[in-house]
């Protein structure tokens, strides 16, 4: 199999859909991006930037873009709604393993735009669905609107309903859980309220959690229904003003800017490539967003199997291509989904005692300069990075 002068085809223009073309195209490869959107969606989905994440795209200002736009968040926790007892990690101690040592909190469009800004003329097309998707011997082709367009390797960005993992024959393998997550959008100043936040916090309260993500103009918080209540009943504004309450006693009736309620996947794919066609980001794994995996480890993937498509092009054996999924399927497995699944279980005990130790051990690692470093080595996933490198 040889690479043919025919574009790269990518099917999905969110962040990692955009990632790849970027990468592409500055390395002066043709690519084209398929998005069935009609525009870069302005709601707000994925918003955590981990360091490695901000390192890969410094030297070319799209990470100044986005800080530009985004809040600098440089301590996370995990803490008691009850007592505002907390386990606080100060990610400085990575201070020589990046040069971005702290989370950026920023809406994921920002990023989709200062890609696009990025890539040249004709190459982002919005409202183009794929129909379909088919390969030969000599290249690959997909349907848009009725018409074939034909390339030489095709790219499924294209999320959890992928039709390029369907065409490559790939199962998804995992669990969906099953629990409702409600996510909302206020105003309202939770830093007023509850003493000491960071800028992502994680809490546990009286028989459940909700999690506090602050951005520049506003609070993202993280709900889940109330006992007996069905997922339309959770998702009324009234129920998400009670359950505010229910922790803040004089919220009142907070402002709610977006809300939406949606279920947690944990599944991975069974195989990430079939001859010409590839598959990253959401088509090639989902896992719970507590941690903030899911947008940097597609865009990872992205940064991978871009990196060695134009190495290919520039003469590199197309056995170079072998290589993507054998680094990048293990991360996905046990760093991503592992560590993101990871983080659930901890957060879903709802046992008293359990959870007091449990925040005893992390206090104590918060505590060690050197074991706070290695476990937000993996948090972060620098440690992944760092895994998927040695596994070429």
């Amino acid at each position: 199999m040889e690479l043919s002068r025919d574009p790269i085809l990518i099917v999905g223009g969110g962040p990692v859909g955009l990632t790849l073309a970027w990468r592409l195209a500055t390395a002066g490869l043709s690519c084209k991006v398929f998005e069935a959107e009609r525009e870069i969606p302005d709601q707000l989905r994925a918003s955590t930037f981990h360091p490695p994440t901000l390192d890969l795209f410094d030297s070319s200002g799209i990470t100044h873009d986005l800080i530009e736009k985004g809040r600098i968040t440089p301590t996370w926790q995990i803490r008691m709604h009850e007592t505002g007892d907390r386990a606080e990690f100060d990610l400085a101690v990575l201070s020589k393993d990046t040069a971005h040592p702290y989370r950026l909190q920023c809406h994921q469009a920002e990023l989709s735009r200062a890609l696009a800004r990025r890539l040249p003329e004709g190459c982002l097309q919005f409202g183009a669905s794929v129909e379909a998707a088919f390969q030969d011997e000599d290249g690959v082709s997909v349907v848009v609107d009725g018409a074939e367009i034909r390339g030489a390797i095709l790219v499924g960005c294209d999320g959890a309903k992928s039709i390029v993992r369907e065409t490559i024959g790939a199962t998804f393998e995992g669990a969906t859980y099953p629990e409702h997550t409600i996510l909302v959008t206020t105003h309202f100043p939770f830093e007023h309220h509850l003493e000491g936040l960071s800028g992502v916090n994680y809490i546990w309260k009286p028989g459940g959690t909700y999690s506090l993500l602050r951005l520049p103009d506003l609070w993202r918080i993280s709900l889940h229904p109330a006992a007996n209540q069905t997922p339309e009943e959770a998702l009324l504004s009234e129920s998400i003003r009670a359950q505010t309450r229910a922790v803040i006693p004089d919220a009142g009736d907070i402002d709610i800017i977006e809300k939406r309620i949606y279920r947690v996947h944990c599944r991975i794919a069974s195989h990430y490539r079939k001859a010409r066609m590839f598959i990253a980001g959401d088509a090639a794994h989902l896992n719970s967003p507590k941690g903030g995996m899911g947008m940097n480890g597609g865009i990872h993937d992205a940064w991978n199997l871009g990196e060695k498509l134009v190495a290919v092009a520039n003469g590199a054996s197309i056995e170079t291509l072998d290589v993507y999924e054998r680094q990048r399927r293990p991360i996905a497995r046990d760093d991503i989904i592992g560590q993101a699944d990871a983080n659930r279980n901890r957060m879903n005990s709802t046992d008293p005692e359990d959870r007091a130790q449990r925040l005893k051990v992390l206090k104590a690692i918060a505590a060690d300069p050197t074991r706070s470093r290695d476990f937000l080595l993996k948090s972060s996933m620098i440690a992944g990075l760092r895994r998927a490198a040695a596994l070429a």
